[in-house]
């Protein structure tokens, strides 16, 4: 049946309809436009850092900076160039099927800090906002990462109460201050993260303003660790 269907609808890369050889993949040449990380980043939000990678734990100078409340963090793309196109159709283009083809690339980064019993809880958004959007590009990944690891999904344990501004513009202090108690426990879901090690998603971390704030909601509602995986991670340099 698969292969019927592939002769009617042929795979393409999910960036530029090239062709490919299997669905939901980039061509070699989107590939090569996709800036992946790898070598040595920072342990606590995966920040791509200068140096070679001994195995030694490091941390970027904001994670210094500021006490983060989540143990160990991880990213698989730096937000800009190809991944920050596909990410953006993802969060705006009505394209949530995007979220097949990152599935991997997130498992993959974040390898080292997955174990069999965390569960996966993505970022909540407002609302008003998955009205709009008609669905939480944060919970189409966690969803499809779920599916491609096995491990447990709690999609509905977090809430955002109140609807926050847009941090486009906004210094880190800002986002942290516009974050402010915005994301809480679901009233009947949240008992899900009761004792549980967490590992909470999203699409994008610049500051890490939206994982901190979460991070302590999950902590409110129990959780006995938490660590945060973003698809792609906004570097000082971008």
């Amino acid at each position: 049946m698969q292969s019927a269907l592939h002769l009617i609808y042929p795979p393409q890369c999910v960036s530029c309809d090239a062709p490919t050889d299997t669905d939901f993949a980039l061509c070699p040449d989107c590939w090569r436009d996709t800036p992946f990380i790898s070598g040595l980043s920072c342990d606590l939000c995966g920040e791509p850092l200068p140096g070679e990678d001994d195995g030694s734990i490091v941390h970027c100078d904001a994670c210094m900076t500021r006490q983060r409340p989540w143990t160990r963090g991880r990213s698989a793309l730096l937000y800009r160039g190809n991944a920050r196109r596909m990410i953006l159709a993802l969060k705006h283009g009505d394209r949530p099927e995007l979220a097949r083809s990152f599935a991997p690339w997130l498992a993959r980064a974040a390898a080292d800090i997955l174990h069999d019993d965390l569960l996966i809880v993505p970022i909540p958004i407002h609302w008003t906002r998955r009205l709009k959007r008609r669905y939480n590009q944060s919970a189409e990944l966690s969803r499809t990462l779920a599916r491609e690891t096995g491990l447990e999904h709690a999609p509905q344990s977090l809430i955002r109460p109140r609807r926050t501004a847009m941090h486009d513009g906004m210094s880190a202090e800002d986002r942290f201050e516009n974050m402010d108690n915005a994301i809480a426990p679901h009233p009947k879901h949240g008992a899900a993260l009761q004792g549980r090690d967490v590992l909470l998603l999203d699409d994008v971390m610049t500051s890490g303003a939206t994982f901190h704030a979460a991070a302590h909601a999950a902590i409110r509602a129990g959780a006995a660790s938490v660590k945060v995986l973003s698809l792609a991670r906004v570097a000082r340099d971008a």
